[in-house]
Parts: C-alpha cells; structure tokens; sequence
C-alpha cells in the first residue's frame, strides 16, 4: 500500500468493459505519477492510500488496473502513525 495525493479526473469517453463506470484519477506519490481506479469517491486534493499491483486489479474485480484508491486519509498522529 502507498500513500498518494489526488491530482485530477481523468477523462476517457471510451473504456474496455471491465472499467464502465469506473472513476480513473491521477495521484502522486513522492515522484511517482500513477492512474488509480477510484473506489471511494476521492478529490482533487485529498490524500488517499493506494493498493496497488494484485491487490488493486482484485478490489476492483479483477479489472486490469495496477493501483486503486481504497480510502481517504482523514489524518496522520503526531508520532507519524495514521
């Protein structure tokens, strides 16, 4: 899992079947610029935690994704730990 920053919306007017109605956005972590399937309803903005690889493709039901947004981060504690 990773944590990323929300950048934007993608927009695609065509998709393979497995991704109708999918949200695509694109996130940042650290230097890395990924597309994620958004599960939870994220914004440009908020920071999110990414499954990515295997995990990702099964939480959205074995579409061939590589990285899925799977919550907002509502805070981080002092000491570093969410």
């Amino acid at each position: 899992m990773k944590l990323a920053i929300v950048v934007e919306s993608v927009a695609a007017a065509r998709r393979a079947q497995c991704l109708q109605g999918q949200a695509l956005l694109v996130v940042r972590t650290g230097e890395e610029t990924l597309v994620a399937a958004d599960r939870v309803g994220a914004l440009p903005g908020n920071r999110v935690l990414l499954a990515t690889g295997a995990a990702a493709a099964r939480y959205c039901m074995d579409a061939p994704v590589d990285a899925a947004v799977v919550a907002v981060v509502d805070g981080e504690a002092a000491d570093g730990r969410s």
